[in-house]
């Protein structure tokens, strides 16, 4: 049961990584939103960034399933999902950044597409997208992400954010 403004917030957050919207989270959503990742920059899977984009998929489930599936199942429900947050990251967002940081070091190689160490807000709201954003909303916060105004967005702001987004009550 979902009882505080935090817990609601977070079990809206779940949807973002259900992927497949199948009504919970496993190993394919997390695969899978690697793939649409490399389909929506043309980036080849066994490449160097395909491998390391999986890779990280793979660190960021493992991860994620290490905190919330209570079951283990291999399968994190809604609730799970709520719970771990809760009770596990909502006071430590550094431990949620380290386990996400090995998939978004990857996603920023993959919309890196002038190999400078960063990727531009275009780029940044196109993985915002194919992560299930609504388009509007992913520009906003690709956005806000480019706090120096250099049209740039560098690993650790993006690893911040993401850490902030589902970890702290806002």
């Amino acid at each position: 049961m979902v009882t505080s403004e935090y817990e609601r917030r977070i079990a809206a957050r779940f949807a973002t990584f259900d992927q497949d919207g199948n009504g919970y989270i496993d190993r394919e959503d997390f695969s899978g939103a690697a793939k649409a990742l490399l389909a929506e920059f043309g980036t080849a899977a066994r490449s160097d960034r395909g491998q390391a984009l999986y890779i990280g998929a793979e660190a960021f489930w493992q991860g994620m399933a290490g905190i919330a599936d209570r079951d283990g199942d291999q399968r994190i429900t809604r609730e799970e999902f709520v719970h771990g947050a809760v009770k596990r990251l909502r006071d430590n967002p550094e431990r949620f950044a380290e386990i996400a940081r090995p998939f978004l070091h990857a996603a920023l190689a993959v919309a890196d597409t002038d190999d400078d160490g960063a990727a531009g807000v275009e780029n940044t709201a196109r993985v915002l997208k194919v992560l299930g954003v609504s388009e509007d909303l992913a520009r906003t916060v690709a956005a806000s992400l480019d706090t120096d105004g250099d049209g740039r967005i560098g690993e650790e702001e993006i690893v911040r954010a993401f850490a902030r987004h589902f970890t702290v009550s806002e």
